[in-house]
């Protein structure tokens, strides 16, 4: 998670790259390219940019997010840790395919995360093995309702940059 202050030191080009594609990244063959060319940057520089944005913690995942029932499966899971594990299962998580972030809870089940593949048998797969390497039983949470959230911010710079 970044700091107030690498927060701070965000330059311009970083702060309209995290407003503006927080929605809607191009729908193109090189969405980079476009969105660099909209911020006047070349691809790469722009690729750089979000690599070290990620690095600084300041930007936890680029892609998309879409129904994954369209598209494969998906599973709710959940992990009782001792705090004094909590980052190290929270590594070994995120290293995961298919899962894209995860969070804490005030709860016994204190870490809860999604996993999705490309099918169910891979997906119960992914969670085998994951299950093996914590050596922690999992909660499997199969969905029963899909519910949409927006997970965009408001941004603390964006009101300065519009004054």
């Amino acid at each position: 998670m970044a700091t107030d202050k690498v927060v701070d030191d965000l330059d311009r080009i970083d702060r309209r790259l995290i407003d503006r594609y927080q929605r809607s990244l191009p729908l193109v063959e090189r969405p980079f390219a476009a969105m660099a060319e909209e911020l006047g940057l070349d691809e790469q520089a722009l690729i750089e940019r979000l690599q070290r944005l990620c690095d600084l913690g300041v930007v936890g995942r680029v892609g998309a997010v879409f129904d994954h029932r369209q598209a494969g499966a998906s599973e709710l899971v959940a992990v009782a840790v001792p705090d004094h594990r909590r980052e190290a299962v929270a590594q070994i998580i995120n290293a995961c395919p298919g899962v894209n972030h995860n969070y804490w809870r005030e709860h016994r089940y204190n870490l809860w995360f999604v996993v999705t593949a490309p099918d169910s048998t891979s997906l119960e797969l992914r969670l085998t093995r994951l299950e093996a390497e914590l050596a922690t039983p999992l909660l499997r949470l199969p969905m029963v309702q899909s519910y949409h959230i927006d997970l965009a911010f408001a941004l603390p710079w964006a009101e300065l940059e519009e004054a």
